[in-house]
């Protein structure tokens, strides 16, 4: 069996690389395009996400960013959407303001 060097990997082993050696990608930037699988197998064989980089890219909603609104709805349609929400197991708040999310995007993509 010949000597395995280093960021060889198989399917069936982990790289030989130790975790201290593995270069930090500190900005999504640093992340090439990739050609297929193996390439990019190969370049996170010798790479790691900074904890900071992947702290950040988690999406939070900001809370202080929020303003509150009134919106007058047919009774019956609102306990439409409450039927709706519950059988998906969520609030029915939250589910309106999905629904606007997206519906916004469809409408910021179509122009």
């Amino acid at each position: 069996m010949e000597p395995r060097r280093k960021g060889d990997t198989t399917l069936t082993s982990r790289p030989a690389v130790l975790e201290d050696e593995l270069a930090l990608v500190r900005a999504w930037k640093e992340v090439p395009a990739f050609e297929s699988e193996e390439e990019e197998g190969r370049f996170w064989a010798g790479h790691q996400i900074d904890a900071r980089l992947m702290q950040m890219s988690i999406h939070r909603n900001d809370v202080r960013e929020s303003t509150t609104i009134t919106l007058r709805f047919d009774p019956r349609m609102l306990s439409r959407i409450k039927r709706i929400a519950r059988r998906r197991y969520l609030n029915y708040q939250s589910m309106i303001k999905q629904w606007l999310s997206e519906r916004m995007e469809q409408e910021m993509k179509e122009g």
